[in-house]
């Protein structure tokens, strides 16, 4: 591997870490990187879903045949054993496998394949995914084609862990606002029930507060009505 097409693929990749950027897109960056840099013949990623099953996002192919292959792979074989694990899992000889990886195994020596690697998407204790290599020829990777396809896939990680983060954020920020707004509509109902009934500002909060809690509502939706002029709180309901 040359050093300056790792620090053009590095750089490329790091372009992606910015605001908004499509995790799918960097995810087929790495794989479409991995196949020319590396030199396997495809690759592809598995990333942990919303039903704890590992799914594939991306690969060099869109082929059914690679697809399954590495789906099979997901169930039962190097890719999963890598993703629980946390470890790199090399399987220098294909055909060599364990029988516990016998579909996967099958599927993948029928397309041609004689190795494969799958490398952990890790940072820290977070596992959210595998990378999978898979050649055309038995044997090892080097060292340093490992140390970078360990690098790739960190990159990746810390992408996707990066945007999922910002993403909880902007949850947070959103609900915050909306306490704020809600407040600021609170605040308006107060006064609109201090003037209707003739009491204090903490009166009229103690008045919406009591009928949101007997009616089973938010206090920003009463308030709300309140304010709208849909909701008029009798003495006999607070």
């Amino acid at each position: 591997m040359q050093e300056e097409t790792v620090l053009k693929t590095f750089a490329k990749l790091a372009d992606t870490l910015v605001a908004g950027f499509d995790v799918v897109d960097l995810l087929q960056t790495l794989v479409e990187t991995c196949q020319d840099l590396l030199g396997v013949s495809d690759a592809g990623i598995l990333l942990l879903g919303t039903h704890d099953e590992l799914e594939l996002v991306a690969s060099t192919s869109e082929s059914n045949q690679l697809v399954e292959a590495i789906q099979l792979g997901a169930q039962a074989g190097p890719a999963v054993e890598s993703f629980t694990s946390g470890r790199l899992v090399s399987v220098p000889r294909l055909g060599e496998a364990p029988d516990r990886w016998s579909r996967f195994r099958d599927r993948a020596v029928a397309l041609g394949y004689r190795s494969v690697h799958a490398i952990p998407m890790r940072l820290r204790e977070t596992t959210i995914g595998s990378l999978s290599l898979l050649t055309r020829d038995e044997g090892e990777l080097d060292e340093t084609e490992l140390i970078a396809a360990q690098a790739l896939a960190d990159v990746a990680t810390i992408g996707i862990l990066h945007e999922r983060t910002l993403r909880e954020s902007s949850v947070l920020v959103q609900q915050l606002q909306n306490a704020l707004n809600s407040r600021v509509v609170i605040e308006q109902a107060k006064g609109v029930v201090s003037f209707t009934r003739g009491v204090s500002v903490d009166a009229a909060f103690d008045v919406i507060r009591s009928y949101a809690r007997s009616h089973r509502l938010g206090l920003g939706e009463v308030a709300q009505q309140l304010v709208d002029g849909r909701l008029r709180i009798e003495p006999d309901e607070a």
